[in-house]
């Protein structure tokens, strides 16, 4: 055969290869996200894989996959306090009772004042005298009274509503943070390492210096 052709056949099979290895390798290795560590001419730039979403479903509810965090904040949202017992935060729970009941109440208590009032105010304005107002509430207030009590407890009522749905809120975003930090490295070895090196710059003289890096797992 001659020398020529058979460079030539050698040289296509190994230029036909390195695409199907190229090919072969993007198929096998995850998908990684570059992160700038440090800005400036001694940046560093460190390359991480990315978790798919799907790996991260570990909890079911109602027959749904879903990520712990997740599954806390629907627990709360449907009960309040049921996210915190999901997460074994048993002393957050006469907390999430105080808030979520305390502001409950208020909004009750302000309501029913407000409805008793306002019918004290339609029996004294209908025109007539056959209808009186008996209300154990209000039966024994003027008319002035009436008008600015209406005003007083509807206005207390609206902000109780906003109350309520304030604790509502924080106890679910309690516990959907509290579910993501469960699994929060918080041991004594936090990786804090001191090597010493030395770090070329080119717009500075050399210069002893100290430096710190931190590792988060």
């Amino acid at each position: 055969m001659n020398p020529r052709s058979s460079f030539l056949n050698a040289a296509a099979a190994v230029l036909l290869t390195v695409p199907l290895a190229h090919q072969a390798t993007a198929q096998v290795s995850p998908p990684t996200q570059t992160t700038t560590v440090t800005a400036g001419p001694d940046s560093v730039q460190v390359s991480t894989p990315v978790v798919p979403d799907s790996v991260r479903r570990t909890a079911r509810l109602f027959g749904l996959k879903m990520t712990k965090p997740s599954k806390a904040g629907l627990l709360s949202a449907l009960l309040p306090s049921a996210g915190q017992i999901y997460n074994r935060r048993w002393w957050k729970l006469p907390l999430v009772y105080g808030a979520v009941g305390g502001t409950l109440y208020g909004e009750l208590f302000y309501l029913r004042y407000y409805r008793a009032y306002v019918k004290a105010d339609d029996i004294r304005s209908d025109g007539d005298p056959l209808t009186v107002d008996e209300g154990e509430l209000t039966k024994d207030r003027r008319d002035s009274e009436i008008a600015r009590g209406i005003e007083f407890y509807r206005r207390q009522r609206d902000v109780f509503i906003a109350y309520v749905g304030v604790a509502y809120a924080i106890q679910i975003l309690d516990a959907v943070v509290d579910a993501h930090l469960r699994d929060f490295d918080i041991s004594d070895d936090l990786s804090l390492q001191l090597d010493p090196t030395v770090m070329r710059m080119p717009t500075v003289a050399a210069a002893p210096g100290i430096g710190i890096t931190l590792t988060f797992k």
